[in-house]
């Protein structure tokens, strides 16, 4: 049996988060970290992250799939300034863990309202 390697090219990446705390959510998204509103309805809201990179919150209320609490979710991003960066998150009120360094890199955690898991990085 050959096996047939598929070429997946992706242009864009959206990751979709279905919360049950949906406008308080939305809210530290938007509000908090600053991340624009590509697009909206009444119960999804798209952020930009990158040119290429988006976020989607969608109000489990009104969707087809359930929300997680946070469970298994990481989300991983990649900073320029991670002390500057605490600091900001700090003040926002969001409970920041303190700067570690691992994987050849600087990071922290923190939570969203929902329960998400964050972890901001730079290198090392």
């Amino acid at each position: 049996m050959e096996t047939v390697m598929m070429s997946l090219q992706v242009r864009r990446t959206n990751t979709i988060l279905y919360c049950r705390r949906w406008q308080e959510t939305v809210r530290f998204y938007h509000e908090k970290l600053g991340l624009p509103i590509s697009h909206a309805t009444d119960w999804l809201v798209e952020l930009k992250l990158t040119d290429g990179s988006f976020i989607s919150l969608a109000d489990e209320n009104r969707a087809t799939i359930p929300g997680s609490g946070g469970a298994g979710i990481t989300l991983s991003w990649q900073v320029d300034d991670i002390a500057g960066i605490h600091d900001q998150i700090i003040a926002i009120g969001a409970a920041p863990g303190p700067i570690q360094t691992k994987w050849c890199a600087r990071v922290f955690y923190f939570r969203d309202p929902e329960g998400h898991r964050i972890e901001l990085w730079s290198v090392a």
